[in-house]
């Protein structure tokens, strides 16, 4: 019976959002407010009867209840409880009930918290987000159902793919959703904005909170996914350049663009149609990752679905919003005023010059993905782009990015004093060069791309800390003026230091864990030695151990630094018998300068020298926790900025424009 509840209240909520989609539309066009006002109670309903749903559905894997199809085909009686209610989204339907249930909590969101927004926006907004519902919910009930039953149902299910059995891709989807779905907002404030005609300082102001909610999460479940594939996957990579991997990052690369050009839009009046551009492309990115991971094009841990009737109901509903959102602003982009002049070197022109350069990254990252794709749909030829190319692509055309990071801060709104800013840096400029020279010397050479990319992560580290010292005259006035400057600046300034300042951090742990790593892979017995970045490592032997639902291969590893005990380590092996398949289980030893990473694969007893032995793989990854480090910094950035108090109370007024474009009569 509960099953049937949720899938009823799919239905009412498709219902509620074709009516949010129409009548709060057709009041803003006529000036009817209570028609406008109609939206706040369908998106809270829409947002009730979608929660009523996904509670239904999680009811079903936390008593597992083996009469729902999709409770059966992931999930099992044994399994932990966390991976039970994980199980909830940790398939196609209900992956899809989590993007539907975020998507209806961001519309309330607007409907709740957006009391200073004007009415004729919010209704228009709302009728966008609506039409996005309608999409996604009829998607679900007609191709997806999540409710489906099974009679007479199996004894027990068939259990959650082990690799998805970890408390990191337990919270990966959600975080993940939250950012891909959390950019439906912006793009319906754009495509209402392109309704109405106008964009100006206060709808970029009423932006930039949701856009910094959905780059947080995403960020947040960017990094969550990368944290698992590290220490879960076994080989010590925290990013593959995967196709999947690659969807989640392009909508970050042009999420962050968006955030500093809604800052332009807000302060100077200007960029309002790339602005406008940036919110539709960026969320076009999101569904474009939605429609990869569900069509079939791909085979991955991370997709969900391989059936084509699927991936040509998603791919219309692309064709639908971003066709129709660009040819809106194709037709409304040209009549929105310029906005305030800069000159060549100001501010504004150093953040055109960081969205040309997140555009074109952007893009690059598009090519590589989808051209294999491509390539093999027409001329059934395979050829694989990976790392190798993103790496000799993507990562020269970001380090001027990060040196202009470092000079941004520095320079003046509509015309800037390059020697003014020189004098500011030049101190910063010159102890990042002797940095760089006392790493070259301590690490005995190495990749010169390294030592650059080094270069610039301290003088973005130092450049942000010295603009930061600046706005609060730090040394300059006594501590306690410094320390009242500072709990007066805006939380918006504390949000952009910490955010720069993770980046550079984050940048540390990249470059020492990809250019410094030190591995082996050995085959060993009890007894085995080996000798790794100044460590012994000694092979002890394994162990067969049980878990809930699974069985273990555990290896023990005693780690002995010039004579002196370490730690040990257990590596293990798990074989899962109801899903037939195996993981690896890593163990790390983490210290900030670095992690010993160890993990077994099935031992080589089919060479008889070999008899008994295990194939060992340990590696050395200097400052790879900087990466977790500077993404929280990322994160708590962006919190911050969100939590200024400009964003919370209101965006300044706004002139009210006729609801309709009507000439009064002579």
């Amino acid at each position: 019976m509960i099953p049937e509840i949720g899938h009823f209240a799919l239905a009412l909520a498709l219902a509620l959002a074709i009516i949010q989609s129409i009548i709060p539309l057709l009041g803003a066009n006529k000036g009817r407010l209570l028609w406008m006002q109609s939206a706040r109670a369908t998106s809270i309903g829409q947002l009730a009867l979608v929660t009523v749903a996904f509670a239904a559905l999680m009811r079903s894997f936390v008593i597992s209840d083996f009469t729902v199809v999709n409770v059966v085909e992931n999930s099992h009686s044994l399994k932990p409880m966390l991976y039970k209610i994980a199980g909830t989204w940790g398939s196609h339907e209900g992956s899809l009930l989590l993007w539907v249930l975020i998507l209806t909590l961001f519309g309330a969101g607007v409907s709740v918290f957006g009391s200073n927004i004007a009415e004729a926006l919010k209704a228009r907004t709302l009728a966008v987000q609506a039409w996005i519902s309608t999409g996604f919910l009829s998607f679900m009930l007609l191709t997806s159902n999540p409710f489906d039953r099974m009679f007479p149902p199996p004894e027990d299910g068939n259990d959650l793919n082990p690799l998805l059995q970890d408390v990191g891709l337990a919270l990966h989807p959600p975080f993940l959703y939250l950012g891909y779905v959390g950019f439906s907002i912006v793009f319906s404030f754009a495509v209402a904005a392109l309704l109405e005609g106008r964009v100006d300082a206060a709808w970029a102001r009423w932006v930039r909170p949701w856009t910094l909610a959905a780059w947080m999460c995403l960020t947040a479940g960017i990094v969550l996914g990368s944290w698992w594939a590290y220490y879960e996957l076994g080989w010590g990579g925290w990013w593959f350049w995967d196709p999947v991997e690659n969807v989640s990052f392009m909508p970050w690369l042009l999420g962050t663009a968006l955030l500093h050009s809604a800052i332009v839009t807000e302060k100077r009046d200007a960029f309002k149609s790339w602005t406008i551009l940036l919110a539709i492309l960026t969320f076009s990115l999101s569904l474009l990752g939605t429609f990869v991971v569900r069509s079939g094009l791909l085979t991955s841990v991370h997709a969900f679905a391989v059936d084509p009737e699927r991936g040509l109901y998603i791919l219309f509903l692309l064709a639908l919003s971003i066709g129709g959102s660009l040819a809106l602003y194709a037709w409304r982009a040209p009549m929105m005023e310029a906005g305030g002049v800069f000159k060549p070197i100001s501010r504004e022109a150093g953040l055109l010059v960081n969205n040309l350069i997140l555009g074109v990254a952007t893009g690059t990252v598009l090519f590589g993905t989808l051209y294999p794709l491509f390539l093999e749909a027409v001329a059934d030829d395979k050829i694989s782009v990976g790392a190798p190319f993103f790496n000799a692509t993507f990562v020269p055309m970001m380090l001027p990015l990060v040196l202009l990071m470092g000079v941004g801060p520095f320079l003046s709104w509509k015309r800037a004093d390059l020697p003014g800013v020189w004098q500011r840096v030049r101190f910063v400029a010159i102890l990042s060069i002797v940095a760089t020279l006392v790493n070259w010397y301590l690490q005995e050479g190495g990749p010169l791309l390294a030592h650059l990319s080094i270069l610039l992560a301290i003088w973005l580290f130092l450049a942000t800390l010295r603009e930061w010292a600046m706005r609060i005259r730090l040394f300059d006035v006594p501590l306690s003026d410094s320390w009242h400057r500072a709990r007066n600046l805006p939380r918006a300034a504390h949000g952009m230091t910490m955010a720069h300042a993770g980046l550079a951090v984050a940048m540390f742990g990249f470059i020492g864990s990809s250019a410094w790593k030190v591995e082996e892979v050995v085959f060993v017995a009890p007894g085995t030695t080996i000798e790794i970045a100044g460590f012994e490592v000694d092979f002890d032997g394994v162990e067969r151990v049980r878990g809930p639902n699974y069985f273990a291969d555990r290896g023990t590893l005693s780690v002995m630094k010039g004579g002196n005990p370490v730690t040990t380590l257990y590596p293990e092996r798990r074989y899962y018998p109801i899903a037939e398949s195996s993981t690896t289980e890593s163990a790390i030893r983490s210290t900030l300068a670095g992690d010993l990473y160890a993990s077994i694969a099935e031992p080589a007893s089919e060479d008889a020298e070999l008899s008994g032995a295990w194939t060992l793989r340990i590696l050395y990854e200097p400052l790879v926790n900087f990466i977790w480090l500077g993404s929280a910094m990322l994160i708590l950035g962006g919190g911050l900025s969100m939590s200024d108090r400009r964003l919370r109370i209101g965006a300044p007024k706004r002139k009210s424009v006729p609801a309709t474009t009507t000439a009064p009569a002579e």
